[in-house]
């Protein structure tokens, strides 16, 4: 009888090849994990720019609609008026209000102008409203060209 030899890997081949492999499916579960957390972080940032451009597009929107701004001293909401409609907008610490619309964004600094000059209450023309630096100093910048009635004030 001849004896023929079965040509199969030895038991240290086998563990290698088990090695080798573990080694490239822990590389690509980490590449992984780094891409889902780079598309997270991608995600995140678009979401906070939608808000940020929904909001000073609505702005832009009442500013020009509305007649009279107006930011009430004590509740500090402000308030776009006419003779038949009108709308407030109040800001929190983590949203943005408008009657019934909220905006997830976190405004750090709002400043108020009427004729140039800065003001805590009463009439304004222009509005800046900015993010925190940890968003990228993004910043709104929103103004009303006064009619005859404000010239005359």
């Amino acid at each position: 009888m001849m004896k023929t030899k079965v040509k199969a890997l030895t038991l240290n081949e086998m563990v290698i090849v088990m090695i080798i492999t573990s080694i490239v499916v822990g590389l690509a579960f980490t590449v992984l994990s780094l891409v889902q957390r780079h598309m997270w972080s991608i995600q995140q940032n678009f979401n906070l720019n939608t808000e940020f451009n929904r909001l000073e597009e609505v702005l832009w929107i009442d500013c020009n609609r509305y007649n009279t701004l107006i930011l009430d001293s004590q509740d500090h909401k402000l308030r776009f008026k006419t003779a038949l409609d009108s709308t407030i907008y109040r800001f929190e610490n983590d949203y943005v209000l408008k009657d019934r619309d909220t905006f997830k964004i976190s405004i750090a600094q709002k400043t108020l102008y009427f004729k140039g000059e800065e003001i805590a209450v009463g009439p304004f023309d222009a509005l800046r409203l900015q993010l925190s630096k940890a968003r990228r100093d993004q910043q709104i910048f929103i103004f009303k060209t006064n009619d005859a009635k404000h010239l005359m004030d």
